[in-house]
């Protein structure tokens, strides 16, 4: 039972990963679909536990059906997924309604986390009939997840692509099942299982041709795709024109005039630039556009090597030249810390994606354009761009631009919004240009060859009612978007559900999220959470459950704090999520065995038991302050001190479960069920209301404020 523990810790978090990074490109890379699995994911499995409490008696060979299951279930979820749009009849390129995404989401989850759920409530109702505790078998999951957690990693760093890891995750679900019924070398099934084991090993010895095939389903002209650690990068071409995938959204073209306007409208806004910095968006025809400039210096950072490794052979001779030219130096870094050492430049091209996520959102804060403003020189310019209706904005579209344009006001005195399809804006601690004769001239004088950019489509930028409307739009008084309050998440959410719910267009978040709505909503949550807790107290099976829910509740949010704040700080590097998460494994591995061995030394003294539960929370409301103060700060928490922190998180979520599975409990199969699941619905609710609402409406420090009451309140019930 041990080994069958481990495993399904092991598997649930590399099914996890397989499963939502399947889903996240499947839906174009939105990350708010990726937040919304992970919660069906968690519901699933505590719906698998909560069913597997009706057999009363498990056997091995349920629970190596169950393996065998798994194993099978994983590989077919990848395909069902990646057919998905084909399935319900999609337009390519296009999304799916948003009833047909929850749906591929919940179907294409609901086999993996019910098995999961089923797996674990089974496996441990067998491992504590042998006068073992419930603690131990949570704990021994967890080290399993550690261990899930680390081969993600690894796999991620080797370059192995998702369908690789789908099978692997596939084959040590069988071979369980094949170690499990050991004993039984001429049952049906273990033959059963080691055929399976013979299939799947040579599906993963022809993986590359199947993960090729299953792209093509969605990518017809394919010339190569390849899992990175920023997501799958896919490469087609149709007659001489190479388009560019990330997530299976369009990133860019080869025939399009996106990079020349960008480049040019901003270039031309500076009367020399000589040392000039692009950060992403280099191989859209950027570098190529500004080399007409004839600067001394072009460095050009690259965030995601494999997109670039991969493209640069397939873009045409005009892009690959420019790469090559002996002022232009190429560097793969993460442009936030790369801003860090640089030196200083005439001209800032930012060319990173839409703040729609958390991903893209730290390169539209107040802390990064400081960063920017730190490394122009005197008359020096940053340029960035963003992609609006180019007639009509919407109530969210006018706050997300206005939160952005506030927190870049706030840095630069000079700030210039070209208005179009793709908005061109410029800041500058210098006088920038507010008529099109200056950078009509300099187009003239330079002689410089475009195909859109003349001296009259200038003209026509800066003489259209557009130019001046925007300028009355952008100062609506919106919050600043910052990295402690990513204030265009809840906007690039909102935006997102209105292709589905147009009505949701006529939202103003900021008139109903204000301060004294806040303060209402704290007081009223102040009120109702001693209320609740309290009448919890005269029902110990639901004190049980509440107190474990909260628990995975807490955990789960700080976890999302922890995450979104390396995000900001240091890149989205899904590489280092995988150390991430196997952190916060390792926390509940180490807090359930630590609190099963102290409490069971203190088994008879039930008030110094109490005192265990009671020094758990006051550790988590210890916690929520120091995070609370490092955020409000600022201070920069690299990799090793994000991952102590959710080891931390992770001890205290698994202590409070051993805590309540030992606490005056005789009978440790019949809390199986309940705790397990509500740990993870506590975790699943956290997930979702941290990630979407939360954080994005209320912020880091007020979500902290939040739990922390949580964690206070939640001694009533100790």
């Amino acid at each position: 039972m041990t080994i069958s523990l481990v495993t399904i810790g092991l598997v649930s978090i590399l099914g996890q990963v397989v499963l939502l990074r399947e889903l996240n490109v499947s839906f174009y890379g939105i990350e708010l679909i990726y937040l919304l699995a992970l919660g069906i994911w968690l519901f699933w499995t505590a719906v698998g536990a909560v069913i597997g409490r009706r057999i009363l008696s498990p056997s091995i060979n349920h629970i190596a059906i169950l393996f065998i299951l798994l194993g099978i279930t994983i590989p077919l979820d990848i395909a069902f997924i990646r057919s998905s749009r084909l399935l319900f009849g999609g337009v390519p390129g296009a999304y799916l309604t948003f009833l047909q995404q929850l749906t591929v989401a919940a179907i294409s989850i609901l086999p993996a986390g019910l098995l999961a759920g089923l797996l674990f409530q089974w496996t441990a109702k067998l491992y504590v009939e042998k006068n073992r505790t419930l603690a131990v078998a949570y704990g021994i999951e967890s080290i399993g997840g550690l261990i899930g957690g680390l081969f993600s990693t690894f796999f991620i760093m080797w370059g192995l692509d998702n369908c690789s890891v789908a099978i692997f995750c596939a084959l040590i679900a069988v071979i369980t099942s094949t170690i499990i019924l050991k004993g039984l070398n001429k049952s049906f099934l273990r033959r059963t299982a080691i055929m399976l084991v013979c299939i799947l090993l040579v599906i993963l010895w022809k993986v590359s041709s199947l993960d090729r095939w299953m792209t093509t389903w969605n990518h017809p002209n394919l010339l190569q795709s390849k899992d990175s650690p920023y997501g799958r990068i896919t490469i087609t071409k149709l007659y001489n024109q190479m388009s560019v995938f990330e997530n299976d959204a369009l990133a860019f073209e080869t025939e399009g005039t996106d990079a020349e306007y960008f480049c040019h409208l901003t270039a031309l806004q500076h009367h020399n630039p000589q040392d000039v910095l692009i950060l992403g968006g280099g191989i859209e025809g950027t570098v190529s556009e500004i080399v007409k400039y004839k600067p001394k210096r072009i460095d050009y950072v690259e965030l995601n090597p494999v997109m670039l490794n991969m493209a640069k052979k397939y873009l045409p001779d005009k892009i690959q030249r420019s790469l090559k030219e002996p002022n232009v130096h190429i560097i793969f870094a993460d442009p936030r810390r790369y801003l860090k050492k640089s030196d200083t430049y005439d001209l800032i091209l930012v060319g990173m994606p839409e703040p729609a996520s958390g991903q893209a959102n730290r390169f539209y804060t107040r802390e990064f354009f400081e960063q920017c403003s730190a490394k122009l020189n005197p008359a020096g310019i940053l340029g960035f761009r963003l992609r609006t209706a180019e007639n009509l904005w919407t109530k969210p579209l006018i706050n997300r631009n206005a939160s952005i344009y506030n927190a870049l006001q706030s840095v630069f005195p000079e700030i210039l919004f070209l208005p179009g399809t793709i908005n061109i804006v410029t800041a500058s601690q210098s006088t920038l240009p507010h008529s099109p004769e200056i950078m009509s001239n300099r187009l003239k004088d330079m002689k410089i060859t475009t195909r859109l950019i003349s001296p009259n489509y200038i003209n026509y930028l800066f003489t259209n009612d557009r130019f001046f409307k925007t300028r009355a739009l952008l100062k609506k008084k919106v919050l600043p978007n910052t990295d402690i309050r990513p204030i265009c998440y809840q906007y690039a959410f909102i935006i997102w559900l209105s292709k589905f719910f147009p009505h949701l267009a006529l939202l103003d978040l900021s008139s109903i999220i204000d301060k004294n709505f806040l303060k209402q909503s704290l007081l009223l949550l102040c009120i109702i959470l001693p209320i609740i807790f309290l009448l919890s107290r005269s029902l110990p099976t639901i004190r049980r459950i509440l107190l474990v829910g909260t628990a995975g509740f807490i955990g789960m949010v700080l976890e999302t704090i922890f995450i979104l704040y390396y995000q900001v700080k240091h890149g989205v590097l899904y590489q280092d999520i995988g150390l991430l998460l196997m952190s916060f494994m390792a926390g509940l591995a180490f807090g359930a065995l630590t609190l099963n061995k102290a409490m069971l030394q203190q088994v008879k003294n039930r008030n110094f038991l109490r005192l265990y539960g009671i020094v758990l929370l006051i550790g988590f409301c210890i916690l929520c302050i120091f995070t609370d103060l490092k955020i409000i700060k600022s201070a920069s928490a690299d990799l090793v001190m994000i991952s102590f922190l959710l080891a931390i998180t992770g001890f205290l979520v698994a202590g409070i479960f051993a805590f309540v599975s030992l606490h005056g409990i005789e009978n440790q199969e019949k809390i199986i069920s309940p705790l397990y699941s509500a740990d993870l619905i506590g975790g699943c609710i956290g997930s979702l209301l941290g990630s979407l609402i939360l954080i994005p409406l209320a912020g880091m420090n007020v979500t902290l404020l939040v739990i922390l009451m949580f964690a206070v309140f939640s001694l009533i019930m100790v």
